[in-house]
């Protein structure tokens, strides 16, 4: 085995917990490298399973609420034009807290969950549609991981 491999794992599932509440959020971090790295060494996959999701979910969650807190107009800051902040209002007033189950996907699903609080998508079906969203990710990945 190459000197690359040969190191003492042991952030743990808290360790995965807190790696996959950060890649919930705009933090540019990777939970699904280190899963997959905790399931080679032989992790529990449902213990992982779960501190994976609660996390990623905790994260998501988080997001909904920062865009809660704030006005979708302050993004015309950031360079946002009326009509593309007008065109998110509309995505959320038409598909509304379904559009959480996609809260997963890398970059998109942060600002999803940013704009559902800011446009005040419905507070508990916003919050058990994320929740699936990222347990049905892991539990793919989880899936796949023990297929091959």
């Amino acid at each position: 085995m190459p000197a690359f491999f040969m190191f003492e794992f042991e952030i743990g599932y808290w360790g995965l917990f807190i790696s996959s509440f950060l890649a919930a959020t705009i933090i540019p971090v990777t939970s699904e490298a280190l899963l997959i790295l905790m399931l080679s060494m032989g992790y529990d996959p449902l213990i992982s399973l779960t501190s994976a999701t609660i996390g990623n979910t905790l994260g998501g969650w988080l997001n909904y609420i920062i865009g809660r807190m704030g006005n979708p107009y302050w993004l015309k800051v950031f360079g946002a034009t009326l009509e593309r902040i007008n065109k998110w209002k509309n995505k959320v007033n038409k598909y509304g807290s379904w559009m959480a189950l996609f809260s997963w996907l890398p970059f998109i699903g942060d600002v999803l969950g940013i704009a559902l609080g800011f446009f005040r998508a419905r507070i508990l079906p916003t919050f058990l549609f994320i929740f699936i969203g990222k347990f049905l990710r892991y539990l793919f990945l989880i899936l796949f991981y023990n297929f091959l």
